[in-house]
């Protein structure tokens, strides 16, 4: 079983890293350097096997790897018949490692012991005009009287490869697993939610005049908390910045991520000082992943050429019968949690913004939170607390959960010194 304190503690103890080496920056790096994702700090290092003959055994939790193109790695796990299983996989080459959008990608499986595939196969890919970010999404076994498929307890394998092209070269992807468990419920599973229980027509986004201060981390476990309102931070041009938002079962997300006009396109003598004429196809990008880790939306990508932009998400009602639905960011909203934005610059925005861009985030949580579903025990990362709530709504960023306790002690005594891909 993953638990709230194992899973969630990894995370709190990856940003207190952040906050040990740089104090009072939360993982904001100098300006001109674009920080590397930062993995879980205690994640286990393992080393995926071409033969599932051979290969490490996985034990809920995170866990490192590295990925080269052209690889099939197999990694062990031994399931039992009550509980499902997610597997995630985000991988995260260096910042301004050139990649092929669509052509690189990861394959994510789960396969039982005589090769049959256990759902859907994800492919995360690259959507951002040849630039490299962290790409993530999940492989799941699922339990359900729906499925006829990998229903048995036994040895399963999850199987992640790397394909692409020679625009990525020949350098090893970092890559982070992660391996969370939901337990079955109680009574039985509710339906899916029928057609028309929803409108799909998003809302005006929320226009706050006052802004509050966001901090995005530099992935899942440094992410920087939002709640209901209007919020700004910096990015720079070929950097990725992470937030994460509590929704509630029943609960809807309505997201805009904005660029103000760039002052060089404005100044007739500072464009021509500075070269800015391009149309920046794919410039601003906004990808939202689910508690798992699991891609919503991860191909919203808006173009630039000077005047304001956005790129907004809006999200079906998060129900556990969500996950019977066809269509994929619709299924992706099947429970409660921290759900994750991801915001990407594309380098490109250099000969607008040399100095970083001021970035706007609206959030907007929608609907009366709901019971769940009635899991068989406690959910742990299926859930939304209010210590989560008000974590959400002061700004804190993830280390904000261990501000007490063992893990602030942990922090004080100098071990969590975070791990950098």
């Amino acid at each position: 079983m993953v638990t709230r304190t194992t899973y969630r503690g990894l995370v709190a103890l990856a940003a207190l890293a952040v906050v040990t080496a740089l104090p009072g920056t939360a993982g904001v790096a100098a300006a001109g350097e674009v920080p590397a994702y930062r993995t879980a700090d205690g994640a286990t290092a393992t080393t995926g096997t071409p033969s599932a003959a051979d290969a490490p055994r996985l034990t809920p939790g995170m866990h490192t790897d590295s990925i080269g193109r052209g690889e099939r790695k197999y990694y062990a796990v031994t399931l039992d018949d009550r509980t499902s299983a997610y597997f995630s996989a985000v991988a995260a080459p260096r910042p301004g490692t050139k990649v092929q959008d669509y052509g690189d990608q990861l394959a994510i499986s789960v396969q039982d012991s005589g090769g049959g595939t256990c759902g859907p196969v994800a492919h995360p890919s690259f959507h951002s005009g040849g630039a490299a970010y962290p790409i993530a999404d999940y492989a799941v076994r699922r339990i359900g009287a729906d499925r006829t498929d990998c229903q048995k307890a036994g040895p399963y394998y999850l199987v992640i490869s790397r394909k692409g092209t020679a625009a990525s070269g020949t350098g090893s992807w970092p890559v982070e697993i992660g391996y969370l468990t939901e337990p079955a419920l109680k009574g039985g599973t509710p339906d899916r939610p029928g057609d028309g229980t929803w409108s799909s027509a998003a809302p005006a986004p929320p226009t706050d005049t006052d802004k509050r201060d966001a901090r995005g981390g530099t992935g899942f476990n440094d992410a920087g908390s939002v709640a209901k309102g209007v919020w700004q931070d910096r990015i720079r041009p070929g950097e990725a910045r992470f937030y994460r938002v509590p929704v509630d079962w029943g609960q809807q997300l309505n997201i805009s991520a904005e660029l103000p006009n760039s002052t060089l396109a404005d100044s007739t003598a500072g464009a021509a000082a500075t070269g800015v004429t391009k149309y920046v196809p794919n410039a601003l990008g906004l990808s939202l992943f689910n508690p798992a880790r699991g891609a919503v939306r991860d191909n919203n990508f808006v173009s630039y050429s000077g005047r304001p932009a956005a790129t907004r998400e809006f999200t079906a009602p998060v129900a556990y019968g969500n996950r019977l639905h066809p269509t994929g960011a619709v299924s992706a909203m099947r429970f409660a949690g921290w759900y994750y934005l991801e915001v990407t610059l594309n380098p490109g925005m250099a000969q607008y913004f040399p100095e970083g861009a001021d970035l706007t985030l609206r959030v907007d949580v929608l609907g009366t939170a709901q019971a769940g579903p009635g899991y068989s025990r406690p959910t742990g990362d299926f859930s939304v607390t209010p210590t989560d709530r008000d974590m959400a709504d002061k700004g804190q960023p993830a280390q904000g959960a261990a501000k007490s306790g063992t893990l602030m002690a942990v922090a004080y005594a100098g071990i969590g010194t975070g791990v950098t891909l």
